[in-house]
């Protein structure tokens, strides 16, 4: 399928697959240097596929198809992105599924546009990361690179090493939501796996300890990585879905 394209008022332009159906509409909200092809965005747009459900799918600025690089880009951009991709692409009640960085844009959604919220589920969500994993871990010798240079290059287990520059930081710090009340009048599913070297099992319980809901569950799987995209861990995200949109 040949992706759609929205230009957003800061004049990037988006890549999005778009599924029309009921309503709450479903909002996969992928990962950093994700892309809107991976394996849970895939799988759950066939899941709302079959059941009739809407769904959207997207790229964030510097990521997939859409526009810009992403070394240029930070939270603030792809927060910016994603409001432009619900208020352009959507109509009524959302449910948004963050996975990773996706999790900290699901939250921050919920600050912004709390009306529009039925639900939410996370996948090993990541709130705060550029302070509390990024910026905690630095050395003396990288916080003086990312001084110097603007950024800073960082291995990865799941991609190839990349770019983290200061502005990315510097913004992260205006986005952080683990510090201040965080409301989330709605149900709330979190997925979270034990072997997930990326996110920790502590960012999950912290989240879970730290948001004022009524209606909150965190699933720890046991030996499941940050990729949380097996066949059983498709099953629990459809589940946790599934109970979202009941509730709802």
């Amino acid at each position: 399928m040949t992706a759609n394209y929205l230009e957003t008022p800061q004049g990037r332009r988006i890549a999005y697959h778009k599924t029309d159906g009921v309503g709450p509409v479903i909002v996969f909200l992928g990962g950093l240097k994700s892309d809107m092809e991976g394996t849970k965005a895939i799988h759950l747009e066939a899941w709302a596929q079959a059941q009739g459900r809407a769904f959207l799918r997207f790229d964030y600025s510097g990521h997939g198809e859409s526009s810009e690089t992403f070394e240029d880009g930070c939270i603030g951009d792809w927060h910016e992105d994603t409001l432009a991709a619900i208020a352009a692409l959507t109509e009524g009640p959302i449910v948004p599924v963050g996975s990773s960085m996706g999790g900290w844009q699901a939250l921050l959604l919920a600050r912004a546009v709390p009306e529009r919220i039925a639900g939410m589920v996370t996948i090993a969500a990541a709130p705060d990361f550029t302070e509390d994993g990024y910026w905690a871990s630095f050395t003396d010798a990288q916080k003086a690179e990312l001084d110097a240079q603007g950024y800073v290059e960082l291995p990865s287990d799941y991609m190839e090493p990349y770019r983290i520059s200061q502005r990315m930081i510097e913004d992260g710090r205006t986005r952080l939501v683990l510090r201040s009340p965080l409301a989330l009048p709605f149900p709330v599913r979190c997925l979270q796996g034990t072997a997930d070297t990326a996110v920790s099992t502590e960012t999950a319980l912290r989240l879970l300890d730290h948001a004022e809901c009524e209606d909150m569950r965190l699933t720890l799987v046991k030996d499941a990585d940050h990729r949380f995209s097996d066949e059983a861990c498709l099953g629990l995200i459809e589940a946790a879905l599934e109970e979202v949109l009941g509730a709802s």
